[in-house]
Formats: structure tokens, C-alpha cells, sequence
């Protein structure tokens, strides 16, 4: 059976859909259960920080995966990068007050959607920041030449 708080979350979902030029996104599936859901962010920088400013899923798999889908954007909406990296499967079962042990995984796959979201936010974001940083060697170069 599933809590009040699962059925909740997969008949009202919260930031379901697509999400157009996102900062980040994650995808991760189980070939077991064929279960596959998305996660993409959005991130604005405020005092250093890197906030989630946006995020949304799209799921394709049982009650569990979209609760535990819905569950986690909640969670991470609104933090640091770094605090909505720190979010565990452990954290999304507890906050839908429960899953059946066969149905934790879902949580887990919830849990790495979002990592890789978040990771590839990062590498587009150091990209850039190498980019910028090449760009300036060489024209400083430039400026040494004439």
C-alpha cells in the first residue's frame, strides 16, 4: 500500500513537464521496471550561490516514480546547488511518509535524476568559466604584442 502523501503526489504532481532550454538536465531509467524520468533545472546565481530558481520532470513509470518525481523537485526547489545534491533517496521516501520496499528504487532513480541534472549544470557551467578564461589569456596576449 501506499501512504496518503504518495497518492497525493502521483494524482496532484507538482512541476510536471518539460522545461524549454533548461541550465541542467538528468535523465535516468531502469530497464527492470521501465521506469525513466527527466529533471531539468534552472539556476540563478544570488550571493555566490548557485540557486535551483526552476525545476521540472517528466516521468514515464508507476504511482511511485512520479510521487517520488514530484517529491524531489519540491525538496529541491529553491536550494543551493550543493544542499539539493546533498538530497538522498532516503530523504524523498521519508517525505512521502513511506514507500514499499519494492518501490525504494524509485526514489532512488529520483534522487540521480536530479544529481545528474545538477552535474550537468556544472560542466556546462565550467565550460564556460574555461571558455572565459581562454578568451582572456589570449587577449591579454594581444595586448603584449602591440
Amino acid at each position: 500500500m501506499y501512504s496518503k502523501k504518495v497518492m497525493q503526489y502521483f494524482m496532484k504532481p507538482k512541476n510536471q513537464g518539460s522545461m524549454k532550454n533548461p541550465d541542467g538536465f538528468g535523465t535516468v531509467g531502469n530497464p527492470k521496471c521501465g521506469d525513466i524520468m527527466t529533471v531539468y533545472i534552472k539556476v540563478k546565481k544570488n550571493k555566490n550561490k548557485e540557486i535551483i530558481s526552476d525545476i521540472k520532470f517528466e516521468t514515464l513509470g508507476c504511482a511511485a516514480a512520479i510521487a517520488t518525481s514530484s517529491m524531489v523537485t519540491e525538496m529541491a526547489k529553491g536550494k543551493s546547488l550543493d544542499d539539493a545534491f546533498k538530497i538522498s533517496r532516503q530523504n524523498v521516501a521519508d517525505e512521502l511518509e513511506g514507500l514499499p520496499p519494492a518501490k525504494m528504487h524509485c526514489s532512488n532513480l529520483a534522487e540521480g535524476a536530479l544529481k545528474r541534472a545538477i552535474e550537468d549544470y556544472r560542466s556546462k557551467a565550467g565550460s564556460k568559466t574555461k571558455a572565459r578564461e581562454l578568451a582572456a589569456k589570449a587577449a591579454k596576449k594581444t595586448k603584449k604584442k602591440k
